[in-house]
Protein backbone atom coordinates (compact mmCIF):
# COMPACT_ATOMS: atom_id res chain seq x y z
CA UNK A 1 0.00 0.00 0.00
CA UNK A 2 1.05 3.42 -0.93
CA UNK A 3 1.47 6.18 1.92
CA UNK A 4 -0.39 9.32 1.10
CA UNK A 5 1.88 12.29 0.14
CA UNK A 6 1.07 15.02 2.44
CA UNK A 7 2.12 18.08 1.06
CA UNK A 8 3.74 21.00 3.22
CA UNK A 9 2.63 24.63 3.70
CA UNK A 10 4.21 27.41 6.01
CA UNK A 11 3.71 31.09 7.28
CA UNK A 12 7.37 32.58 7.81
CA UNK A 13 7.40 35.69 9.99
CA UNK A 14 9.31 37.39 13.15
CA UNK A 15 7.68 36.70 15.66
CA UNK A 16 5.20 34.37 14.55
CA UNK A 17 3.34 32.82 17.88
CA UNK A 18 0.52 35.27 17.54
CA UNK A 19 -0.12 33.97 13.98
CA UNK A 20 -3.66 32.24 13.20
CA UNK A 21 -2.44 31.17 9.62
CA UNK A 22 -1.90 28.04 10.89
CA UNK A 23 -5.41 27.10 12.26
CA UNK A 24 -7.08 28.76 9.48
CA UNK A 25 -5.08 26.48 6.91
CA UNK A 26 -5.67 23.67 8.96
CA UNK A 27 -9.39 24.27 9.13
CA UNK A 28 -9.58 25.15 5.27
CA UNK A 29 -7.75 21.36 4.75
CA UNK A 30 -10.01 19.65 7.02
CA UNK A 31 -13.34 21.35 5.23
CA UNK A 32 -12.13 20.76 1.86
CA UNK A 33 -10.35 17.09 2.24
CA UNK A 34 -6.91 18.09 1.45
CA UNK A 35 -4.10 16.57 2.72
CA UNK A 36 -1.35 18.99 4.16
CA UNK A 37 0.25 20.50 6.60
CA UNK A 38 0.36 23.49 7.89
CA UNK A 39 3.24 25.13 10.47
CA UNK A 40 4.48 28.40 11.75
CA UNK A 41 7.81 28.75 11.28
CA UNK A 42 9.73 31.72 13.60
CA UNK A 43 13.00 33.13 10.93
CA UNK A 44 15.56 35.20 12.25
CA UNK A 45 15.52 38.82 10.71
CA UNK A 46 18.44 38.10 8.20
CA UNK A 47 17.70 34.86 7.45
CA UNK A 48 14.50 35.16 5.57
CA UNK A 49 16.11 33.53 2.16
CA UNK A 50 17.96 30.80 4.15
CA UNK A 51 14.95 29.75 6.17
CA UNK A 52 12.60 29.55 2.71
CA UNK A 53 15.38 27.86 1.31
CA UNK A 54 15.82 24.89 3.75
CA UNK A 55 11.63 24.65 3.41
CA UNK A 56 11.70 24.09 -0.17
CA UNK A 57 14.64 21.54 0.38
CA UNK A 58 12.78 19.92 2.80
CA UNK A 59 9.89 19.63 0.17
CA UNK A 60 7.27 22.91 1.31
CA UNK A 61 5.21 23.51 -1.24
CA UNK A 62 4.44 27.22 -0.59
CA UNK A 63 4.46 29.66 2.01
CA UNK A 64 2.69 32.24 3.79
CA UNK A 65 4.94 35.61 4.63
CA UNK A 66 3.98 37.97 7.32
CA UNK A 67 5.69 41.15 9.05
CA UNK A 68 8.70 41.58 8.73
CA UNK A 69 9.33 40.19 5.12
CA UNK A 70 6.85 40.63 3.01
CA UNK A 71 9.50 42.96 0.71
CA UNK A 72 11.84 40.16 1.02
CA UNK A 73 9.37 38.08 -0.14
CA UNK A 74 8.60 39.97 -3.66
CA UNK A 75 12.53 39.98 -4.08
CA UNK A 76 12.82 36.54 -3.82
CA UNK A 77 10.44 34.97 -6.49
CA UNK A 78 11.48 34.48 -9.86
CA UNK A 79 7.66 35.38 -10.94
CA UNK A 80 6.22 38.15 -9.52
CA UNK A 81 1.74 39.13 -9.73
CA UNK A 82 1.06 42.33 -10.97
CA UNK A 83 -0.75 42.63 -7.55
CA UNK A 84 2.32 42.30 -5.88
CA UNK A 85 4.45 43.79 -7.88
CA UNK A 86 2.02 46.96 -7.27
CA UNK A 87 2.03 46.66 -3.62
CA UNK A 88 6.03 46.31 -3.59
CA UNK A 89 5.41 43.09 -1.36
CA UNK A 90 4.17 39.34 -1.40
CA UNK A 91 2.07 37.90 1.06
CA UNK A 92 2.21 34.34 -0.71
CA UNK A 93 5.10 32.08 -2.65
CA UNK A 94 4.40 29.11 -4.57
CA UNK A 95 7.18 26.48 -5.13
CA UNK A 96 7.57 24.98 -8.23
CA UNK A 97 10.69 23.52 -8.50
CA UNK A 98 13.22 26.18 -9.42
CA UNK A 99 10.41 28.81 -10.39
CA UNK A 100 9.30 30.44 -7.31
CA UNK A 101 5.78 32.44 -7.60
CA UNK A 102 4.71 35.74 -5.61
CA UNK A 103 1.31 36.65 -5.03
CA UNK A 104 -0.35 39.63 -2.60
CA UNK A 105 -3.57 38.54 -1.32
CA UNK A 106 -4.40 41.24 1.21
CA UNK A 107 -6.23 43.59 -1.30
CA UNK A 108 -8.56 41.31 -2.82
CA UNK A 109 -9.52 39.72 0.70
CA UNK A 110 -10.20 43.26 1.90
CA UNK A 111 -12.57 43.87 -1.01
CA UNK A 112 -14.14 40.44 -0.39
CA UNK A 113 -14.77 40.81 3.10
CA UNK A 114 -16.38 44.68 2.53
CA UNK A 115 -18.28 43.64 -0.24
CA UNK A 116 -19.30 39.87 0.49
CA UNK A 117 -19.23 39.70 4.11
CA UNK A 118 -19.82 43.13 5.05
CA UNK A 119 -22.98 43.68 2.76
CA UNK A 120 -20.68 47.14 1.23
CA UNK A 121 -20.66 48.07 -2.27
CA UNK A 122 -18.08 49.46 -3.23
CA UNK A 123 -18.82 50.49 -7.27
CA UNK A 124 -20.04 53.95 -6.93
CA UNK A 125 -19.03 54.99 -3.82
CA UNK A 126 -16.76 57.35 -2.04
CA UNK A 127 -13.53 55.47 0.17
CA UNK A 128 -11.39 56.85 2.27
CA UNK A 129 -7.57 54.93 2.70
CA UNK A 130 -5.86 56.12 5.75
CA UNK A 131 -2.03 55.38 5.49
CA UNK A 132 0.60 55.45 2.58
CA UNK A 133 2.52 52.12 4.00
CA UNK A 134 2.67 48.61 2.79
CA UNK A 135 -0.92 47.63 3.32
CA UNK A 136 -2.46 50.66 1.41
CA UNK A 137 -0.21 49.77 -1.22
CA UNK A 138 -1.98 46.57 -1.64
CA UNK A 139 -5.37 47.75 -1.16
CA UNK A 140 -5.08 50.32 -4.02
CA UNK A 141 -5.35 48.30 -7.22
CA UNK A 142 -8.24 45.98 -5.88
CA UNK A 143 -10.45 48.85 -4.59
CA UNK A 144 -9.95 50.65 -8.05
CA UNK A 145 -11.18 47.53 -9.56
CA UNK A 146 -14.55 47.59 -7.90
CA UNK A 147 -15.04 51.19 -9.22
CA UNK A 148 -16.07 53.47 -6.65
CA UNK A 149 -16.44 57.09 -7.59
CA UNK A 150 -13.09 58.42 -5.55
CA UNK A 151 -10.55 56.51 -3.46
CA UNK A 152 -8.56 58.94 -1.28
CA UNK A 153 -4.92 58.05 -0.12
CA UNK A 154 -4.66 60.16 3.13
CA UNK A 155 -1.77 60.53 5.47
CA UNK A 156 -0.40 62.84 8.24
CA UNK A 157 2.90 62.56 5.78
CA UNK A 158 1.00 64.71 3.09
CA UNK A 159 3.83 63.85 0.54
CA UNK A 160 3.91 60.23 1.22
CA UNK A 161 0.35 59.92 -0.12
CA UNK A 162 0.57 62.75 -2.90
CA UNK A 163 3.68 60.75 -4.26
CA UNK A 164 2.29 57.52 -3.90
CA UNK A 165 -0.91 58.23 -5.63
CA UNK A 166 1.40 59.77 -8.54
CA UNK A 167 3.33 56.45 -8.68
CA UNK A 168 -0.11 54.79 -9.50
CA UNK A 169 -1.26 57.47 -12.24
CA UNK A 170 2.14 56.79 -13.70
CA UNK A 171 1.07 53.36 -14.22
CA UNK A 172 -2.50 54.31 -15.14
CA UNK A 173 -4.38 54.31 -12.37
CA UNK A 174 -7.97 56.33 -12.59
CA UNK A 175 -8.44 60.00 -12.02
CA UNK A 176 -11.00 59.04 -8.91
CA UNK A 177 -7.65 57.89 -6.99
CA UNK A 178 -7.20 60.92 -5.57
CA UNK A 179 -4.25 61.15 -1.95
CA UNK A 180 -3.65 64.19 0.54
CA UNK A 181 -3.56 64.99 3.95
CA UNK A 182 -6.13 64.92 6.94
CA UNK A 183 -6.71 68.56 6.54
CA UNK A 184 -8.05 68.05 3.41
CA UNK A 185 -11.05 66.04 4.24
CA UNK A 186 -14.84 67.24 5.46
CA UNK A 187 -14.08 69.62 2.86
CA UNK A 188 -16.71 68.04 0.75
CA UNK A 189 -19.06 65.02 0.33
CA UNK A 190 -18.88 62.43 3.39
CA UNK A 191 -17.05 59.21 2.31
CA UNK A 192 -18.80 56.39 2.28
CA UNK A 193 -16.34 53.91 3.70
CA UNK A 194 -13.59 54.28 5.68
CA UNK A 195 -10.40 52.14 5.93
CA UNK A 196 -7.79 52.22 8.59
CA UNK A 197 -4.16 50.98 7.11
CA UNK A 198 -2.29 52.51 9.03
CA UNK A 199 -0.15 51.13 12.27
CA UNK A 200 -2.35 53.56 14.99
CA UNK A 201 -4.10 50.85 16.34
CA UNK A 202 -1.72 48.92 17.24
CA UNK A 203 -0.61 51.43 19.07
CA UNK A 204 -3.95 52.91 20.65
CA UNK A 205 -3.10 56.14 19.22
CA UNK A 206 -6.21 58.41 17.95
CA UNK A 207 -5.66 59.62 14.12
CA UNK A 208 -6.73 63.21 13.16
CA UNK A 209 -10.15 62.40 11.25
CA UNK A 210 -12.93 65.00 10.99
CA UNK A 211 -16.09 63.50 12.03
CA UNK A 212 -17.78 65.93 9.12
CA UNK A 213 -16.06 63.31 6.74
CA UNK A 214 -17.89 59.92 7.56
CA UNK A 215 -21.05 58.97 6.47
CA UNK A 216 -23.67 57.83 9.12
CA UNK A 217 -24.82 54.79 6.97
CA UNK A 218 -21.12 53.77 6.18
CA UNK A 219 -18.39 51.19 7.15
CA UNK A 220 -15.91 52.08 9.39
CA UNK A 221 -13.03 49.16 8.78
CA UNK A 222 -9.90 48.60 11.11
CA UNK A 223 -7.46 46.55 8.88
CA UNK A 224 -6.04 45.52 12.62
CA UNK A 225 -7.94 42.38 14.05
CA UNK A 226 -8.66 41.19 17.58
CA UNK A 227 -8.10 44.96 19.27
CA UNK A 228 -11.93 45.49 20.35
CA UNK A 229 -13.18 48.81 19.79
CA UNK A 230 -9.84 50.64 18.22
CA UNK A 231 -9.20 54.22 18.76
CA UNK A 232 -10.48 54.76 15.27
CA UNK A 233 -13.52 52.48 15.81
CA UNK A 234 -14.51 54.19 18.65
CA UNK A 235 -13.85 57.85 16.20
CA UNK A 236 -16.21 56.65 13.99
CA UNK A 237 -19.06 55.64 16.27
CA UNK A 238 -18.95 58.53 18.10
CA UNK A 239 -19.61 60.33 14.54
CA UNK A 240 -22.60 58.33 13.69
CA UNK A 241 -21.06 55.21 11.99
CA UNK A 242 -23.35 52.71 12.28
CA UNK A 243 -21.30 49.42 11.07
CA UNK A 244 -17.89 48.91 12.81
CA UNK A 245 -15.24 46.48 11.74
CA UNK A 246 -11.88 44.76 12.39
CA UNK A 247 -9.67 42.75 9.87
CA UNK A 248 -10.64 39.37 10.72
CA UNK A 249 -12.66 38.83 7.39
CA UNK A 250 -9.84 40.52 5.53
CA UNK A 251 -7.46 38.04 7.46
CA UNK A 252 -9.82 34.70 6.74
CA UNK A 253 -10.68 35.83 3.24
CA UNK A 254 -6.72 36.14 2.20
CA UNK A 255 -5.95 33.03 3.10
CA UNK A 256 -8.70 31.93 1.49
CA UNK A 257 -7.40 33.29 -1.72
CA UNK A 258 -4.28 31.49 -0.94
CA UNK A 259 -5.27 28.47 -0.50
CA UNK A 260 -7.42 28.09 -3.70
CA UNK A 261 -4.30 29.21 -5.21
CA UNK A 262 -2.08 26.80 -3.90
CA UNK A 263 -4.80 23.88 -4.10
CA UNK A 264 -7.00 24.63 -6.97
CA UNK A 265 -10.28 25.20 -4.56
CA UNK A 266 -11.67 27.86 -2.28
CA UNK A 267 -13.14 27.42 0.88
CA UNK A 268 -16.38 28.65 2.58
CA UNK A 269 -14.84 31.51 4.70
CA UNK A 270 -18.49 32.62 6.48
CA UNK A 271 -18.33 30.26 9.57
CA UNK A 272 -14.54 30.85 10.31
CA UNK A 273 -14.69 34.38 10.49
CA UNK A 274 -17.71 34.07 12.88
CA UNK A 275 -15.57 31.71 15.41
CA UNK A 276 -12.55 33.83 15.11
CA UNK A 277 -14.28 36.96 15.63
CA UNK A 278 -13.99 38.77 19.00
CA UNK A 279 -16.63 41.27 20.25
CA UNK A 280 -16.07 44.93 19.09
CA UNK A 281 -16.47 46.52 22.64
Amino acid sequence: MTATTIDRYAVIGHPIGHSKSPAIHRAFAQATGQALEYDAIDSPPDAFVATVDRFRASGGRGVNVTVPFKLQACAYATDVSPAARAAGAANALKFDGQRCWAENFDGCGLVRDIRDNLGQRLRGRRVLLLGAGGATRGAILPLLEERPACLFVANRTVSKATALVAEFHAAGAPNSLQGGGYDDLGRGDRFDIVINATSASLTAEPLPLPASALHPDGLAYDMVYGKGLTPFLRQAQAAGMRQLADGIGMLVEQAAEAFAWWRGVRPATADLIRRLSTPLT
